[in-house]
């Protein structure tokens, strides 16, 4: 299996990697990590498990399940099926939150382009005792979302552009509270787009060892929205902006079937609001990869 490491690959762990990562999705694919991925064998089947941190003192822990399969020299199709919880000290919600699909096409040894599809199946209206729970305590961001990317990889370097496009509003209700210095209000949240880039280096120490730190910017397109009493729509200020975010994932090749991965990730720049409730301070990430 050939196949770059993408822009905007969206397998993802709903949560991952720092602050907004669009949707922790399309952050966290094999592509998006380390720039190309070889495989003989046509079948790949991941595990993982990740913890993070996000704001207003909420603890997330997530898990998924990726198959990969190598349709030609050329092609991958892959699907993602994720798990999240968060909680803090009053509320807590978890659900099965959203599935990929997505479509990897090896341009040449050296390009890729990607186009997938990101289906919630969750609403972003998860209730707790009849009243609508905030957006950083949702499971899923509840949009669909379309994804490009284009990948290209130069020696050890590795660079992804991405997009991510949310495809409709969400059904959330969450007005906050008068007074309160906690969350946005998210009633019928719209998501501005995302437009990402990744720059890597691989570094080999062995046969077995392999390390590639990153740094991954992301530009907030605009600001986000949402619906007053009156149903105007009104803009999120200090939404849009540029986050960035620095990863350093460490691979180990049990053998020519197995493989682990432990990924960490933080923010060294975030966004003056982040409504989405997409904040991490730190995520760790450990992946097992079986291959037949």
């Amino acid at each position: 299996m050939k196949s770059i490491f993408s822009g905007f690959v969206f397998f993802i762990s709903s949560l991952l990697f720092s602050q907004g990562c669009s949707d922790a999705g399309f952050c966290t694919s094999e592509n998006m990590k380390y720039g190309i991925a070889k495989d003989s064998l046509k079948h790949n089947l991941k595990f993982g498990l990740n913890q993070g941190s996000a704001d207003f003192d909420i603890a997330v822990f997530g898990m998924y399940l990726e198959y990969k399969y190598q349709i030609s020299k050329k092609i991958n199709l892959g699907t993602r099926i994720n798990y999240t919880s968060q909680s803090n000290n009053s509320f807590s919600s978890s659900a099965i939150s959203d599935g990929y699909i997505i479509a990897d096409y090896l341009l040449n040894p050296t390009v890729s382009a990607n186009i997938g599809l990101k289906i919630p199946f969750a609403d972003g209206n998860v209730k707790e005792n009849g009243f609508a729970l905030p957006m950083d305590l949702q499971p899923s961001l509840g949009t669909y979302d379309l994804v490009l990317g284009l990948s290209k990889k130069y020696n050890n370097l590795f660079f992804a552009l991405g997009y991510q496009q949310p495809l409709n509003k969400n059904k959330n209700t969450f007005f906050k509270p008068l007074n309160s210095n906690e969350f946005f209000t998210t009633n019928q949240f719209k998501r501005a787009p995302d437009l990402l880039m990744r720059v890597g280096y691989n570094y080999e120490i062995n046969n077995k060892w392999k390390l590639s730190p990153s740094l991954l910017p992301i530009y907030h397109l605009a600001n986000d929205t949402f619906e007053d009493v009156t149903n105007q729509e009104v803009q999120i200020k200090g939404s849009e902006g540029l986050t960035l975010n620095a990863s350093l994932l460490v691979h180990y090749s049990i053998n020519n079937k197995n493989a682990l991965e432990l990924n960490f990730a933080s923010p060294l720049i975030v966004r003056e609001a982040r409504p989405d409730g997409l904040t991490r301070s730190f995520v760790l990430n450990l992946e097992y990869k079986i291959s037949f």
